[in-house]
């Protein structure tokens, strides 16, 4: 949490990552093909209440639009205690980097004054030259709306038979993706993402189909830096609408830690350490942000820390 601290310091109050964000609800509806993975409740053919966040990856609250490469999507499906689902997906198909302590190396090095210090970190982590080679050569869109979310992380599903698979998921925009530029994004304002998608859906609900995707035996179910091979067996299990969004300084996610190891009977973690290791991290963010509920900008409405 410390090395994701931007040069003047965290935004006090805000997450310590993915800081920038806007609040949606709605619904997940399941088709009940899951139950055929995992005996989840949320996977049994209904529909359930679902919550979320809308996100951009980055430690600073006012980052404009443009500047910032990875967005991300923190859900929660589910309401009881017992059945909830909780999952933090980035837009990025693969993750920068193979370990948590990888991770960390990225933070340190980027934040580094020392001129050789990506350089360094470039040559001790072979595996960033993908991620480079996504950020750099895919397309932007416009809206959150068109954008497709990955888990990246592995999960292990377990059905009422007791057979369990090791997967991963991702929610496909029902909205087709346009292409722009990030001098185009950027000339449509600073928080055009969040104006976009306030005004979308609220014209009309917005859609993203939920497929998982089940490894193979040899599968690098322990490493999100790895894409599984295009053809293995994915599993359309549900679609998430967003019926409403609302600021976050009132809305419903902003007290919401969307730890990817909450996770209700049927699913689990599987040997992939980074969920443990966001889940530790994202713990200290959450208490670090709600001890500074005095420095959180809040809105005429108030609201409840």
């Amino acid at each position: 949490m410390n090395a994701l601290a931007p040069p003047g310091g965290p935004a006090l109050g805000h997450r310590r990552n993915h800081a920038k964000g806007i609040c949606f609800t709605g619904t997940f509806t399941s088709n009940g093909a899951g139950t055929a993975l995992s005996a989840a409740r949320v996977l049994a053919p209904g529909q359930y209440p679902a919550l979320g966040r809308f996100n951009l990856a980055t430690s600073d609250a006012n980052a404009a639009d443009a500047t910032v490469r990875v967005r991300g999507m923190g859900l929660q499906i589910g309401s009881s205690s017992a059945d909830i689902w909780r999952s933090a997906m980035i837009t990025a198909p693969i993750f920068p980097v193979s370990t948590p302590q990888g991770f960390y190396d990225l933070l340190r090095a980027s934040g580094s004054k020392a001129p050789d210090a990506m350089k360094n970190f470039v040559a001790a982590h072979p595996e960033f030259s993908n991620f480079l080679k996504w950020a750099t050569t895919s397309p932007w869109t416009g809206s959150y709306a068109e954008d497709r979310f990955n888990s990246l992380d592995s999960f292990t599903f377990t059905n009422a038979s007791g057979q369990s698979s090791i997967v991963r998921w991702s929610l496909i925009p029902s909205a087709p993706p346009v292409a722009i530029t990030p001098d185009e994004l950027a000339k449509r304002g600073p928080d055009y993402l969040e104006s976009e998608i306030s005004a979308r859906v609220g014209k009309a609900p917005q859609s993203w189909t939920m497929v998982v995707t089940i490894s193979n035996p040899g599968d690098p179910t322990a490493d999100p830096s790895k894409a599984w091979p295009a053809d293995r067996r994915t599993v359309p299990v549900g679609t998430l609408t967003v019926q409403k969004i609302e600021p976050e300084a009132n809305g419903p996610c902003r007290d919401i830690n969307f730890d990817p190891t909450v996770l209700p009977p049927g699913m689990a973690t599987s040997n992939d350490p980074f969920p443990a290791a966001r889940s530790a991290a994202y713990a200290v963010s959450y208490d670090r942000r709600t001890a500074e509920a005095a420095d959180y900008p809040r809105t005429s409405q108030g609201g409840t820390q």
